[in-house]
């Protein structure tokens, strides 16, 4: 009976989930998208892109601690859009850097606990349920994990004025969220920044930690140009 026991409880132990932040990083301007509005202020079915994105990870899970990444002169212009749809969803905001690497780094600021800490594109809202919870889930065995979908075109290398085909079995396209241990991610950020940080993936490669994969999803677009906007709008209204 008592064996019994101790096999109920260990078993809940494991169910219990580990603390999750979301950092959401939106700083991008509206430049590629030929806009005077930053793109994650953009309207997407009557609501700017970022509210879609937050409102993704909240329904995911209330539980997932969401704080947005903005540049110190668009916090204010964020306060007023949050008052104007109502938009009532818990959050923090961090003062975003000069660079990905600043913003990332600022946002993990407001996370103090042991954790699972995914970063995520402002501007992907499309990202489903299924694959946030599933990132989450993964990490917790595997301290860094990232989202990646197969090259379905063909691809060539150019060099020199010359061109090569290349095998694109080889190549992935890299997503987000990129999801990591909290003690992983915040060893990463402790170096110094360099040129060939293109991503919280490559920062974390840079200490030796090994960089897991797992399929992401087609249609987990990121949204840099006008087409990216139309097609994102189709998406949501079908």
């Amino acid at each position: 009976m008592k064996i019994q026991s101790y096999a109920v409880l260990f078993s809940k132990y494991w169910e219990i989930e580990m603390k999750r932040y979301a950092i959401i990083v939106a700083g991008g301007s509206g430049q590629r998208m030929k806009s005077s509005i930053p793109k994650q202020f953009m309207e997407l079915v009557g609501r700017p892109v970022l509210m879609h994105t937050l409102e993704k990870f909240y329904s995911s899970s209330a539980s997932i601690e969401l704080i947005v990444v903005l540049p110190k002169p668009h916090h204010s212009t964020w306060k007023t859009l949050c008052t104007r749809h109502q938009f009532s969803i818990p959050h923090q905001i961090a003062v975003g850097g000069a660079s990905r690497f600043e913003s990332v780094k600022s946002g993990l600021k407001f996370c103090s606990e042991v954790s699972i800490i995914a970063v995520h594109d402002g501007v992907r809202p499309l990202i489903s349920s299924d694959l946030i919870l599933r990132m989450y889930k993964e990490t917790e065995m595997n301290k860094a994990l990232i989202p990646v979908c197969p090259i379905t075109e063909s691809i060539r290398r150019v060099s020199d004025g010359s061109s090569k085909a290349l095998d694109r079995s080889q190549y992935y396209l890299v997503q987000t969220p990129q999801c990591f241990s909290s003690e992983t991610l915040q060893k990463a950020y402790q170096q110094e920044e360099k040129a060939t940080f293109t991503d919280d993936a490559s920062v974390v490669e840079a200490t030796g930690q090994k960089v897991f994969l797992c399929d992401g999803e087609s249609s987990n677009i990121k949204l840099t140009s006008p087409k990216d906007l139309l097609l994102a709008e189709a998406i949501m209204s079908r």
